[in-house]
């Protein structure tokens, strides 16, 4: 397919869900701005394709056996080559578990990519989410005793975590600005390179850590994995304000960033990898390096 014949695909599908969830409430279009450059382009106002592609919100109730009503929320973003390619759709419900809301997540994937590759598919997962969330909502309810069981445990000693991920290549711009929000948002520190190899290292509560993951990893990619992690068990005997002191001395990054070294190749989208050694080495971590490419910086 084309550019335009992308645009002309992504517009003919919202307005298909606009005519079927007329109000805000169901349909909540959240960059306005890229529907409007997504419509001129498509209808010839100007030639040049839109910079971004729109994002919304698909807010549904849906019933289970135990609770009517239930609040489930499917967030999508277009990538540009949509429906080439799949679009990045994440899936949100507070009656389910981290877990279970992963387990959704991986298996609206794995539909997707069997039965919707290079077709428009947003209603057929708006679709598969109403016909199919109850089963994990109410596998979420049948273990609620246990969990209120576990609950009167003593609870496990807080952790500080750093995860080291690596990714065949970070190109979308959606993904890289996920990274970047998700990872403020959850207190994380880090860095996250784009290009091909991509690498992403957050740090910080270990909760934190696992929900940033959860997260990442149910989106669209080629190849992504944990290449290393190191899990640093705090001081439980002290007070909390005592634990952010120690979590905060254990950080080797101050806030998030998204790290560029000297750009190139036809696209450039490879790093300079002598720099990257240069930066982790400022920070303590020259070690990783081995880790990721399997030989010794310099």
């Amino acid at each position: 397919m084309s550019c335009s014949e992308w645009a002309e695909s992504q517009l003919a599908e919202i307005d298909l869900l606009s005519s079927m969830f007329p109000t805000q409430d169901e349909l909540d279009i959240t960059d306005q701005l890229a529907l409007a450059e997504l419509r001129d382009y498509v209808e010839g106002s100007t030639e040049t394709p839109p910079p971004s592609r729109p994002r919304f919100l698909i807010k549904q109730k849906v019933d289970t056996a135990s609770m009517n009503g239930v609040d489930v929320t499917i967030s999508c973003a277009y990538p540009s080559e949509y429906p080439s390619v799949l679009p990045e759709i994440t899936i949100r419900c507070a009656d389910l578990s981290r877990a279970q809301q992963t387990q959704l997540q991986s298996d609206l994937n794995a539909y997707l990519m069997e039965n919707c590759q290079g077709e428009v598919c947003v209603l057929s997962a708006v679709e598969w989410v109403k016909d199919n969330s109850h089963l994990y909502i109410n596998k979420g309810s049948s273990t609620a005793m246990a969990s209120h069981r576990e609950s009167a445990c003593p609870p496990p000693p807080e952790m500080f975590s750093r995860l080291w991920i690596y990714s065949h290549h970070i190109y979308n711009k959606t993904k890289r600005k996920n990274i970047l929000e998700w990872s403020k948002e959850l207190g994380l520190s880090g860095f996250s390179m784009p290009g091909k190899p991509g690498i992403v290292c957050v740090e910080g509560p270990q909760t934190a850590c696992e929900e940033f993951w959860s997260r990442v990893k149910v989106l669209t990619w080629k190849k992504i994995m944990i290449r290393h992690r190191e899990d640093i068990p705090l001081d439980s005997q002290g007070m909390d304000s005592k634990n952010d002191e120690n979590m905060d001395s254990l950080r080797k990054f101050t806030g998030f960033e998204e790290a560029m070294f000297d750009p190139h190749g036809n696209r450039g989208n490879h790093m300079d990898l002598g720099q990257l050694y240069h930066f982790l080495t400022e920070k303590g971590c020259c070690d990783v390096f081995q880790i990721y490419f399997g030989i010794e910086g310099r």
